[in-house]
């Protein structure tokens, strides 16, 4: 628990919210997000690697397939597409994905947006299946303090289990209940479901929500307006935080 004052109120917030927050005593919040479909647009990326992937290991196989299973640990996708000799293909996806990676774009307003709530103490953390080592470059487009990154190799099992959610949890000494992920495939929600943690679903990315309904924001700026940080909710305009 911390007392905020208006020294610790970030500028960008309006005049209305800093009233409210001036003397509050507010707890800690965490927010965990995916990476792939809500940070960062890597699709183009993703693509081009399972063309390598096809090319190479003469797999027919069209890209939508392995889309639809993205969240899941890529061992986990193999078997679900029937596929052998997932450490080869692997292989190859990761080098064409690094040979790509320049075709990924940080997806409109999320570096704002991550900022806004750095600015105002928030804990920021990332779970993703995807290798630190690719993930690593994606995040320093962002250029954001994230507190943890929970990405596969480590200890416990992939998602949809909890163990990633709730080990970023522990890494920041925080308690679910606290705890918000941000995610936009199925995986992502019974994940955060079977943690504990609070799920918003991230309209802009490449699945469906799950049952039951989650929340879910339009455009990184919703989070915003979803998690206290905005009185109002409205399209993302370029320049204009909050």
């Amino acid at each position: 628990m911390f007392v905020v004052s208006a020294q610790h109120v970030p500028a960008i917030l309006p005049a209305p919210l800093r009233e409210k927050w001036e003397g509050e005593v507010v707890p800690q919040r965490v927010l965990l997000l995916d990476l792939d479909g809500v940070l960062v647009d890597t699709r183009p990326v993703m693509e081009r690697a399972w063309q390598a992937v096809r090319r190479t290991h003469g797999i027919d196989m069209p890209f939508e397939d392995y889309e639809q299973h993205l969240g899941r640990p890529f061992n986990d996708i193999m078997d679900r597409l029937g596929l052998l000799d997932a450490g080869g293909i692997h292989e190859t996806y990761s080098e064409a994905s690094k040979a790509a990676s320049t075709l990924a774009r940080p997806f409109d307003g999320v570096t704002d947006v991550l900022h806004a709530f750095v600015a105002a103490n928030w804990h920021l953390g990332i779970v993703t299946s995807k290798p630190l080592d690719r993930a690593a470059p994606l995040l320093a487009q962002l250029g954001c303090p994230f507190a943890t990154v929970r990405a596969p190799g480590g200890p416990g099992r992939g998602k949809p289990a909890p163990d990633p959610l709730l080990l970023a949890l522990v890494d920041l000494g925080a308690d679910p209940a606290g705890g918000t992920y941000v995610g936009d495939m199925e995986v992502d929600q019974e994940a955060a479901r079977r943690a504990g943690v609070s799920y918003v679903h991230a309209g802009w990315g490449y699945g469906h929500p799950g049952d039951p309904m989650p929340e879910i924001a339009r455009s990184p700026r919703d989070l915003l307006w979803l998690l206290g940080m905005s009185q109002e909710r409205s399209p993302y305009v370029e320049g204009g935080l909050l």
